[in-house]
């Protein structure tokens, strides 16, 4: 979640479960976070699902120890199979399992010893070990890349990371550690580069993290993000509540050994440490008012125990990382500390109270979001900065929702609104609107290029939009007692397939088909994959999900279809050649349009091809006007199927008009199938 200041923030989950002993947070209502609750969802989704045995497997955490211990004994093996060179090697990460024995490996990369930033990948193997599919967050050749960097290259990285933290309001004058050499594979070709990390404080008192990658060879700073991910909430929300709590003697504590093991601190206005575990002589936390210390605590407990029991219930999955650790929560960081924040280096949540200390950012939402935070940092691993930091954030808030829907709780109601209950804004307004992001006054309601340069909680904008689309689909309408009117920026509807499977379908697409680098079009193609494999390939599913995803201005509709108006298309192949061949074309005579062609010219391509960052593609208009659609990047997705907006209002309507694409790198080839014009 974002904060009011200009650093880039996301929100941070509270959590609260339950033990053998139950304490009761005294609030308005009569919710309860038991371990068992909703316990049959899986198996409901189950029935709903046309192939159960693309449902992820509920592993518990011995079992995916035992996958990932097979997985590193065959390491090498796997490399091999991969055609790796020899200074390659895979470090395994993750691996998930669908219950049909489908499993999804992932891997990290070393190369020379070095770690490999961007060189993520996933592989899935049948049940019977085939490998069925492989997934690179950058396809680019990892081979010749010389690993030895001038003398001075670490004094000159540390030095470019100091400037960038000094501009991000960090007063640290020194970095946290020596820089580590690494290949940075993120974006482009790999290069010998330095990542640097920077802590001290931001300019609105939350911790910094901020890690920067620099050339090793000249100095240049190549990329930087920030590793605390922030957020803000409220507290009092939830009602009155079952808690998971421990007793030893006469002392009882806020510690959910029925969850992991879940503890909440109490930092009592510091910041750092744990300060002190809460811990008092009852079982009843917190009284609903915020000049109580023990409610905020409460609450943190409370968000903390429903979001583990969502993950485990609805999905399979036992704790953030699937191993059964819980996280732990601090409250009551700093002095009227306006924000929430997640930090994977400590595996930990933490909760300022607000401004003037009268709000504690503690809400159900919040407490989803932020725990989404570590689940995606143990998953996919999406970078916190361009199109995949949006899609970083927006995974919070499409669960952090979730989470609230869950719940059930008449106090915290489930809806499409984020931070609702906190009153950041100090006008009753939610942080962000799903239905149309947009109302926020900086979020994008649609991708364009260049989406990925706005502020991560702002670029989330298109994804959360999306999802309420799968979910709910578009128009006027009241949902759970809010109201909500959804636009489409194709001006066509898009019809819900509930928010159940939206949500399934995305937590698939994240654990087995995302990975470090995933931008919007890739987060298109995954998730239609896994609704693909769950429903089938020409379910209403598939087809409500590429309708939600056209409606949102990335890629075309089910079916090809195009917004209304006289459509112009050409559907003869034509061969891209391998490069460095030429540019080639594929052409559309346009007749019968009076003046200019309009400022939001819509520009429907398909294309086959293996590797689509290899692609530059240009629409030329009959004076010769070029506009760029697309330039060569990094992206390892297969095939392109998209709709580009243009502004072409500059160029007459009718004419021959030319989608122009060329191939910049070489080893894969590919053909365009489609170009058609909407007016």
């Amino acid at each position: 979640m974002r904060s009011t200041h200009r650093r880039r923030v996301t929100a941070t989950g509270a959590l609260f479960a339950a033990a053998a002993l139950i304490s009761v947070g005294v609030q308005a209502g009569n919710a309860s976070a038991s371990p068992e609750d909703s316990a049959a969802t899986t198996a409901l989704k189950a029935q709903a699902v046309r192939n159960p045995g693309a449902l992820p497997a509920s592993l518990s955490p011995s079992q995916r120890a035992e996958l990932i211990r097979k997985a590193n004994s065959t390491t090498a093996a796997t490399a091999k199979s991969l055609g790796l060179s020899p200074q390659e090697k895979l470090v395994v990460r993750d691996v998930a399992k669908d219950q049909n024995g489908t499993t999804h490996t992932r891997y990290e990369r070393t190369y020379d010893g070095l770690p490999v930033l961007g060189g993520d990948l996933i592989v899935d193997h049948s049940s019977a070990g085939q490998t069925q599919n492989v997934i690179k967050a950058n396809r680019a050749e990892l081979k010749g890349v010389a690993t030895s960097a001038p003398s001075n290259a670490p004094a000159t990285a540390t030095s470019q990371a100091l400037k960038a933290a000094k501009a991000a309001g960090s007063k640290a004058d020194k970095a946290d550690s020596a820089p580590r050499k690494v290949i940075w594979m993120v974006q482009g070709a790999p290069t010998l580069a330095y990542e640097t990390v920077v802590g001290g404080v931001q300019d609105d008192g939350t911790p910094n993290q901020l890690h920067v990658i620099t050339d090793a060879k000249t100095g240049a700073k190549l990329h930087q993000w920030q590793g605390i991910e922030t957020g803000i909430g409220n507290t009092h929300y939830s009602g009155q509540v079952t808690l998971g709590t421990s007793q030893s003697g006469s002392s009882y504590t806020l510690n959910d050994s029925g969850r992991g093991g879940h503890k909440t601190y109490d930092l009592n206005h510091g910041s750092s440490g744990t300060g002190s575990l809460f811990t008092q002589n009852n079982d009843t936390w917190g009284d609903g008012t915020t000049s109580n210390a023990a409610t905020a605590g409460a609450d943190a407990a409370y968000g903390a125990g429903v979001t583990w029991d969502f993950y485990k219930n609805v999905f399979g999955r036992s704790g953030i990382r699937g191993d059964g650790v819980a996280a732990y929560s601090r409250v009551h960081y700093g002095n009227a500390y306006v924000n929430a924040f997640w930090d994977d280096s400590c595996f930990c949540m933490t909760y300022g109270d607000g401004t003037g200390d009268n709000d504690p950012l503690t809400s159900l939402d919040v407490a989803g979001h932020e725990m989404t935070h570590g689940v995606t940092a143990a998953t996919a691993g999406l970078n916190y900065a361009d199109e995949s930091g949006g899609l970083n954030e927006a995974t919070s808030d499409i669960m952090g929702t979730s989470v609230e829907f869950y719940a059930n709780n008449p106090a915290a109601p489930g809806n499409y609104l984020i931070g609702e209950q906190i009153n950041i804004n100090g006008n009753g307004t939610p942080l962000r609107y799903m239905d149309k992001p947009s109302k926020d006054g900086s979020s994008a309601d649609s991708w364009y290029a260049g989406v990925g340069n706005l502020d991560v909680h702002y670029s989330s904008g298109p994804a959360n939009h999306w999802f309420y689309l799968a979910s709910e689909g578009s128009g006027a309408k009241t949902i759970n007692g809010f109201n909500y009117d959804s636009p489409t920026s194709d001006g066509q509807p898009v019809t819900g397939i509930g928010r159940d499977k939206a949500q399934l379908i995305w937590y698939k697409a994240l654990t087995t088909k995302f990975n470090s680098s995933t931008d919007y079009a890739g987060a298109r193609a995954g998730t239609i994959a896994a609704a693909t494999e769950l429903y089938g390939a020409n379910s209403a599913e598939v087809t409500n999900v590429t309708n939600a995803w056209a409606a949102i201005n990335v890629g075309a509709r089910a079916g090809g279809g195009t917004p209304g108006g006289t459509v112009f298309e050409n559907t003869a192949s034509v061969a891209i050649p391998d490069s460095p061949g030429p540019a080639v074309t594929s052409s559309v005579n346009v007749t019968g349009i009076t003046g200019n062609a309009p400022s939001a010219l819509k520009v429907g391509v398909k294309i086959t091809h293996t590797y689509i960052g290899d692609l530059q593609i240009d629409l030329v208009a009959p004076n010769g006007k070029s506009f760029r659609l697309q330039n060569s990047s990094s992206d390892s997705t297969a095939n392109l199927d998209k709709t580009f907006t243009v502004n072409a209002s500059t160029a007459a309507a009718n004419g021959t008009w030319k989608l122009k694409v060329q191939d910049m790198a070489p080893q894969d080839v590919g053909t365009i199938t489609d170009f058609k014009l909407s007016f």
